[in-house]
Formats: structure tokens, C-alpha cells, sequence
């Protein structure tokens, strides 16, 4: 199965049920009065985070998830069904951005985790909800609220306490498939790993998932080679491994660990705060001790050797991964501070607008704002009444008013979505 980690999909939650308009029929009664029931609530997306899966590979050709609209209102003050919840199911460590201005919603990181990502819409109300000792019988009723529209980008940034990072056949492979039961592809050319792998790692009753990411090159975090789509994979890890190849290749072991090094720090997310320990791999090989020696000098840290040929050093480094997450917390993947809904707080006398009025050309304006729009699919104008009360509405929002103070004439076009009306002096 191809590994996938970033989809992007659309979400429609399901419209509200219009009302219905309907009076009561029955032999020997008159004037039966209004019956009209109201409409169904339309139905909610939500996502799922279930371990059942592990890549976003079921999204490659479903790009659109639909959530069934409510029903109608019936006769007799009979409501609609309501329409039956959408659940998504998305692997654990799923993230969810808004795709316009790539907006942080949540990450579902835990089994059975749920979030409403659609609200649906809410049904209309039937002309029996309208009946009043004004109006006996109402010949209005409401359309079904919209459902929501979103079009949302998920990212896959797997669940691993520990990432194995360097540049291409360090030994990443060779040595998840030591220290755990994981299987990866190994070979001795650059770009063998295509995909990350996740291996546990146990030593005695503890222990811990090991992801082998694939090898990263100058410039990883620009986009060349495998990098920049894996290394979304390391914000997870509590504790990195960086691995620098002690073989005979000709390559300087300083500058593969500076490379690399530069290329988390361009990256950002915070990487080089995290715990990080040092690995010379291939210690087994002719003149490794020598390059060794000359790495330890110049970063002045501690490095473990190893050699996963013939098992040296593993059981040293997987202690160390251990002790080391017992005292590393978990790295939120952002900061709440910053992610925190802005709350608007209207002072004495400011209020939200219900609508915007636009000038198009002359002669013409345009009615626009979310609030005035969605009381515009709301409304059944199929009579009289229902008419009636959207003409109240916009009088009542200060339409007229606004038309009168921009300077509009008697015949100009007003137009709201697709209603086209006349202003009148």
C-alpha cells in the first residue's frame, strides 16, 4: 500500500429539512389550523482517529465527504428525520488545518477521539410554529438552515517517541531492524527508505516506538529530496537520534552532522530544543575509531558507538533512549497560547454588522454578510407571507435606511444572492 501523510478534502454537513406549510384537513372540522412540522436537522461531520489504520491512503480518490441533508416537515405537525451523522475515520496522529490561511483546528492523536469538524444545519420551522394570537394562520414557513461547507488539509505526523534522523544509508534502517521487530527495507544507496517506519523497541517491561525516517539532504527543508514531506514526522518525537556514518565513504563526518543539524534548525517547530543524542554507526568498519576520534573533538559531546553488524553498543543506546524519555515531557505540536480562538468583545454601542452594502456599478448594489445571506436561504418564498418577511427583515436590519444614505434612487437594483428587488423612495 502506497504511504500517503498529506490529503487535502472538502466537507458539506448536511442542509436542515425545509418547514412544511400545511393546514389541518379532517371531516367535520373546520378551520383546523396550521400543521406544518418542521424539518429534520441535516447531518454533522466528524473525525475519528482509530489505530485501525495507519496512512491517509483511503483519501487518494474520495476528496469530498457529503453528510445526508434533513428531511422535510410533514403534515399534521409531523418533523423530519433527522439526517444521520457522518464519522471519518483518520489514522492516529492526524492533524487538521482549515486550507484557506492553513488554520490549526486539532490534532487527533488518541484512540476514539472525536471532533465535530460540520455542524448541520437546523431545520426550518413549519407554520405551525408561527400560528399566534395575531396570526391564526400563518401561511410561512422557514427553509432548512445550510449546512457547512470546509475545505480542510489533513497531515499525517506519526505517533513515535524516538526518530532515527540523518542523511541517506547512515544505518537508520539497519538499525530499527536490530533493536526491534520492524522489517524495513535496507539496501547501500541513497533514498532505500521511501516511506517512515515504525518499530517498538522493549528492554525488560519498558518501552518505546522508534521511527526510521527517511535520510535527509541540504535542503531538506526547502523541499529537495525526501525531506521536507517527512519531516513533518520528527515534530512528534520527544527524543532524537542523530546517526552520522563512521565508514570509510570519503565524506566528513562534522560536516554531515553540521548539514543536518541546519537543516532542522531552517525547518523550525522547535526541533533543536528536544533532547537529542549522538550516534557514530559502522564503528565495526577499517578507520572508523580515527574519524571518531576527530568528530568527538569538534562537537564536544557524548557519542555512542555502535555497530548494528555486530550488535555493539545497542543495548547502550536503547538504555539511553529510555532514561531520557522518562525526563523529556511531550512537545505540544503548538503553542495553545497562540492558537487560542480570538474572542471579539463589543464595547457599549458597536455591534456586528448584520449585512454590507456595495455600490457594483450605477444603479446597482449588492447585499453581502454571512448573517444576511443565511436569512435569505432561511426564508420560503413561495407565498405571499413568506415574502413579506424577508422585505420586513431588511427594512428591519437597516437595508432601506443604508440605501437611503448612500444616495440610492427609486428603480435602482438591489440584489441579495440570487433575490433581485427594486428600491423604492
Amino acid at each position: 500500500m502506497t504511504f500517503i501523510d498529506r490529503v487535502v478534502i472538502e466537507v458539506r454537513s448536511g442542509k436542515g429539512g425545509d418547514g412544511m406549510i400545511s393546514f389541518h384537513r379532517e371531516k367535520y372540522v373546520s378551520h383546523g389550523g396550521p400543521s406544518g412540522g418542521n424539518g429534520g436537522r441535516g447531518a454533522s461531520i466528524y473525525f475519528r482517529a482509530t489505530p485501525k489504520i495507519n496512512t491517509l491512503y483511503n483519501f487518494r480518490h474520495s476528496k469530498t465527504f457529503i453528510a445526508p441533508d434533513g428531511e422535510k416537515g410533514g403534515t399534521e405537525n409531523c418533523y423530519g428525520r433527522k439526517g444521520e451523522d457522518l464519522y471519518i475515520e483518520v489514522p492516529l496522529g492526524t492533524v487538521v488545518y482549515l486550507e484557506e490561511g492553513h488554520e490549526f483546528l486539532f490534532d487527533l492523536n488518541e484512540e476514539g477521539e472525536t471532533y465535530l469538524i460540520a455542524k448541520g444545519g437546523r431545520g426550518g420551522r413549519g407554520n405551525a410554529a408561527f400560528k399566534s394570537s395575531a396570526n391564526k394562520a400563518p401561511k410561512v414557513a422557514e427553509n432548512g438552515e445550510p449546512g457547512e461547507v470546509k475545505r480542510l488539509i489533513l497531515e499525517l505526523k506519526l505517533l513515535a517517541d524516538v526518530g532515527f534522523i540523518g542523511l541517506p544509508s547512515v544505518g537508520k534502517s539497519t538499525l530499527l531492524a536490530a533493536i526491534s521487530a520492524a522489517k524495513p527495507e535496507i539496501a547501500d544507496y541513497p533514498f532505500t527508505t521511501l516511506v517512515p517506519n515504525l518499530g517498538v523497541v522493549g528492554a525488560g517491561d519498558e518501552s518505546f516506538v522508534a521511527a526510521d525516517l527517511p535520510g535527509l539532504i541540504k535542503g531538506a527543508h526547502l523541499g529537495k529530496g525526501l525531506g521536507l514531506q517527512f519531516l513533518r514526522h520528527i515534530e512528534r518525537c520527544r527524543v532524537i537520534v542523530h546517526i552520522i556514518d563512521m565508514s570509510n565513504n570519503g565524506r566528513d563526518p562534522y560536516q554531515d552532522y553540521k548539514e543536518i543539524m541546519e537543516e532542522l534548525k531552517d525547518y523550525g517547530f522547535g526541533l533543536l530544543k528536544r533532547p537529542m543524542i549522538l550516534v557514530a554507526s559502522k564503528m565495526d568498519e577499517e578507520g572508523a575509531k580515527e574519524k571518531l576520534a576527530y568528530f568527538k573533538k569538534k562537537v564536544k559531546k557524548e557519542v555512542i558507538e555502535i555497530s548494528a553488524l555486530t550488535d555493539t553498543g545497542l543495548d547502550t543506546l536503547v538504555r539511553k533512549c529510555l532514561d531520557t524519555l522518562k525526563v523529556t515531557p511531550v512537545f505540544p505540536l503548538y503553542d495553545e497560547e497562540e492558537n487560542e480562538e480570538e474572542v471579539k468583545v463589543y464595547t457599549l454601542g458597536e455591534e456586528s454588522k448584520d449585512f454590507e452594502l456595495v455600490k457594483v456599478k450605477e444603479h446597482e448594489y449588492v447585499i453581502t454578510g454571512d448573517r444576511i445571506e443565511k436569512y435569505y436561504k432561511m426564508c420560503n418564498l413561495s407565498t405571499d407571507e413568506g415574502m413579506m418577511k424577508l422585505i420586513s427583515h431588511l427594512r428591519r436590519v437597516g437595508v432601506d435606511d443604508q440605501l437611503e444614505k448612500i444616495g440610492a434612487k427609486s428603480g435602482d437594483e438591489v440584489t441579495l444572492c440570487d433575490f433581485v428587488f427594486e428600491y423604492v423612495e
